[in-house]
């Protein structure tokens, strides 16, 4: 399976649990497992919000990347591609 990005955190979803859930229960293919489910986000938080939550697994990344970031430019980073994300677009 090729990997699909969740549209709220940018946790990269490349097996069937990771999707978040439909009201109805199906499969949402756009949110994962953390960030959606039953039909609603699991967390109302800002986008900065959200930021600060994902830089907390920085080292987890960091683990799997061939490219060691800091917090601060893991943080940079997020603050341009968040935006682009559905669920932060204006």
């Amino acid at each position: 399976m090729e990997a699909t990005f969740c549209q709220s955190c940018g946790m990269p979803m490349t097996t069937a649990d990771q999707f978040g859930t439909n009201k109805e229960g199906s499969a949402n293919h756009d949110y994962c497992v953390y960030c959606y489910k039953e039909g609603a986000f699991t967390e109302d938080v800002t986008m900065d919000e959200m930021i600060d939550h994902c830089a907390q697994y920085l080292d987890e990344f960091n683990k799997e990347s061939e490219k060691q970031m800091s917090k601060e430019e893991a943080i940079a980073q997020m603050k341009q591609y968040f935006p682009t994300l559905k669920r932060w677009k204006k």
